[in-house]
């Protein structure tokens, strides 16, 4: 059973950007430059038949690219931090992506996701940080900013089970409309 997500991926200036922003930071496994995303909506491990319609489904929706900026960090668990991210200035068409693979998603039979649509890069996870230091790390990094770029495409992705941070493997592409990058990458398997 494949574990899937769908995702934006991030231009190489913009990871580059991001990974400056590994300092030491104790407890915290920095997620590598190349596996960095902003996930659309999490799937989880579902059948192959799941997976097929899903892709499908994914495959009619047809946005207009738009642009997107990263803007701030946070963390995930308050008093007990488990992860470090970048944020992501929410907007309209942002939204609209997110609630149309929410909608596909539950097309291909798959359950509601039950938490609301936080849009963020993961930059590292944390194990036994203390709330502190982390507090330390974002005030430091709070203004950061990067330039907008131009989402052209999503993504669905596969991971291993059990295994945050990546690898990951592309498995679909699906343009924005306009911004067809012909047969030669679209790597769908299912």
């Amino acid at each position: 059973m494949p574990r899937l997500f769908t995702a934006i991926e991030l231009p190489v200036e913009i990871r580059d950007e991001l990974h400056r922003l590994h300092l030491p930071l104790p407890g915290a496994r920095w997620i590598a430059r190349e596996n960095y995303h902003i996930t659309l909506r999490f799937v989880g491990d579902v059948d192959v038949a799941s997976a097929r319609e899903f892709t499908q489904n994914l495959a009619q929706i047809e946005p207009d690219g738009f642009e997107i900026t990263l803007k701030g960090v946070g963390a995930f668990g308050g008093d007990d931090p488990h992860s470090v991210w970048a944020g992501v200035e929410l907007s309209p068409q942002l939204e609209a992506l997110a609630r149309a693979h929410e909608k596909a998603a539950r097309a291909a039979g798959l359950p509601q996701e039950k938490r609301p649509f936080k849009p963020h890069v993961t930059l590292a996870r944390l194990k036994h940080s203390n709330a502190e230091a982390v507090a330390r790390y974002l005030t430091r990094y709070g203004g950061f900013r990067a330039e907008p770029f131009f989402v052209a495409r999503t993504v669905l992705m596969s991971s291993r089970p059990s295994v945050g941070g990546g690898p990951y493997a592309i498995e679909d592409t699906f343009p924005m409309r306009g911004m067809d990058f012909g047969s030669d990458d679209e790597l769908q398997v299912w």
